[in-house]
């Protein structure tokens, strides 16, 4: 059978100006919440909600994501070495052989989701909203955000597949000459059929009236991919090793949010469109 094996050796610098240079990681991240912001005004303008809260929404969010992946990662897959090294855990430096500027490269979908919950409950306390509410309808541009962050990571050959002889079979040439499972379009694409699902649910159905729905399928559909795709992707290590490594840390950290996800479905009760 003739393999149609892509050889991948992208830039992930898009452009340099000087010292400062547009990376496709980064600008996927940012078109997320763009797009994000301008998802949820249409929401808040459908259910006559105060659009003037967009604003410090997107800042709790943006922050929440942050910090919650930054730490996740540190503490999820990489412990060993960021528990001799706290301040680098917040801090984009090195220490270590001496000073130098990193940048954050060590991102976790798991503790992003973790941050996101924290921020928004602390969101929903100060503008007195209910916490559902406002995660029903984020989860669905946080959706279509994770899609663009897997392709920022292809752009970045990192978050690579297992060894594998499929037609489609990608080889980043940045890590080795070895054809991989693309996992992070496996992972974009299936974000992006969530995503498409969460949005018809939306529009077209009374899903949102039912206060935790949105949000419990969000999880269920997320996590499940993420669980299951994991089967494809090269280990990545960290916590996976505390439990003998019959799961992957991805599957394992997976499992909560899909049991929630289910709990918050069945637990779903259509709620009084006033009641926000």
């Amino acid at each position: 059978m003739y393999n149609w094996f892509i050889h991948w050796n992208a830039d992930e610098v898009i452009f340099s100006i000087g010292p400062v240079s547009l990376r496709w990681y980064s600008l996927m991240f940012a078109l997320g919440f763009m797009i994000g912001y301008r998802m949820m005004r249409s929401f808040f303008v459908r259910e006559g909600e105060n659009t003037d809260l967009l604003d410090s929404l997107l800042i709790y969010l943006i922050m929440g994501t942050i910090i919650g992946a930054r730490l996740g990662h540190c503490i999820f897959y990489d412990w060993a070495y960021y528990k001799d090294h706290i301040l680098e855990m917040l801090l984009p430096v090195s220490f270590d052989p001496s000073f130098h500027f990193t940048g954050y490269r060590g991102l976790a979908s798991h503790g992003g989701a973790i941050g996101i919950l924290i921020s928004l409950w602390f969101f929903s306390r100060k503008y007195r909203k209910s916490m559902l509410w406002v995660l029903d309808r984020v989860v669905i541009p946080v959706a279509l955000t994770g899609a663009f962050i897997r392709f920022g990571n292809l752009m970045n050959s990192e978050i690579v597949g297992k060894q594998t002889d499929v037609p489609w079979a990608f080889i980043f040439e940045k890590l080795d000459q070895v054809p991989r499972h693309p996992t992070q379009l496996y992972e974009s694409i299936s974000y992006v059929i969530s995503f498409a699902v969460l949005f018809w649910m939306y529009w077209k159905t009374d899903m949102r009236l039912k206060r935790g729905a949105l949000f419990g399928w969000f999880l269920i559909f997320i996590w499940s991919a993420r669980f299951f795709l994991e089967y494809f992707k090269r280990s990545q290590g960290g916590i996976q090793e505390y439990f003998g490594n019959v799961l992957s840390t991805g599957q394992i950290l997976s499992i909560p949010f899909i049991i929630a996800g289910i709990l918050f479905v069945l637990k779903a009760k259509r709620v009084d469109p006033a009641r926000k």
